[in-house]
C-alpha cells in the first residue's frame, strides 16, 4: 500500500542493444523509500554474484518491477534504438502501481503516459536506474545461458551475444541460428553470402 505522499518514480533501463543475437530487455523498478537497497550500481559494474544478489533483493523490496522485451524479429523490423525505447515503454506500462514519473538511461525517452526525464549515464548515479540496469542484465544474462543449452555451436553462455571473436568465428562456421538479429551487419553478410551462393 502506497502513502498519499508516496511520489512513484521510475527507473528505466535496458540491456541487450549491441549483442548480435538474444532480445532487448529492460526493466523498471519504482524503489520503496522505506526499504533501501545497499549497493546499486550500475550493472556493468558489479560481479556475476553481486548483481544476482541484488536482483533478488530489488524483486523482493521494490515498491514495483516490471520487464519488457524485443524479439531479434521486432528488432530487425524496428531497428535497435526503436525496440530499445519499446521495450522499455512495455515495462514501464507494465508497473503496478503505474509511476508518475520515469527516470530513463541514456539521452531519449520513450513515448509513456507520465512524466519522463532521460538522464546520461543514470545507471551510475540514479538508485532506480541502477536497479533496472541490474534486473534487466540478471535476466538477459540467465535467458543467454538457457539458450546456450539449445544451441551449444555458439558460445551463448559465455559472450551472451554479443559480437566476440568466438562468436563471430562461431557464425562463420556454422551460420546464424533462429535467435540471431538478420539486421545486425555480421550476420546480414553471412545469410547474403550464403544466399549469392545458391543455385538459381
Amino acid at each position: 500500500m502506497t502513502s498519499p505522499t508516496t511520489v512513484l518514480v521510475a527507473g528505466v533501463d535496458e540491456v541487450g542493444r549491441g549483442p548480435l543475437a538474444g532480445p532487448v530487455v529492460a526493466a523498471a523498478v519504482i524503489l520503496h523509500p522505506d526499504r533501501p537497497i545497499a549497493g546499486l550500481a550500475d550493472s556493468k559494474k558489479l560481479s556475476e554474484a553481486r548483481r544476482e544478489a541484488l536482483a533478488a533483493e530489488i524483486r523482493d523490496k521494490a515498491l514495483a518491477w516490471a520487464l519488457g522485451r524485443c524479439e531479434p524479429a521486432e528488432i530487425d523490423r524496428l531497428n535497435i534504438l526503436q525496440a530499445s525505447l519499446l521495450a522499455m515503454q512495455r515495462a514501464v506500462l507494465a508497473l503496478d502501481p503505474p509511476p508518475v514519473h520515469a527516470l530513463i538511461d541514456g539521452n531519449r525517452c520513450p513515448a509513456l503516459p507520465c512524466t519522463a526525464e532521460a538522464i546520461v549515464k543514470g545507471d551510475a548515479t540514479e538508485p532506480a536506474i541502477s536497479a533496472a540496469s541490474i534486473l534487466a542484465k540478471v535476466v538477459r544474462d540467465q535467458e543467454m545461458v538457457a539458450l546456450d543449452r539449445d544451441f551449444p555451436d555458439y558460445g551463448f553462455a559465455g559472450h551472451k551475444g554479443y559480437p566476440t571473436a568466438d562468436h563471430l568465428a562461431a557464425l562463420e562456421r556454422v551460420g546464424p541460428c533462429a535467435h540471431h538479429r538478420q539486421s545486425f551487419a555480421p550476420v546480414r553478410r553471412l545469410l547474403e553470402q550464403a544466399q549469392s551462393e545458391l543455385p538459381f
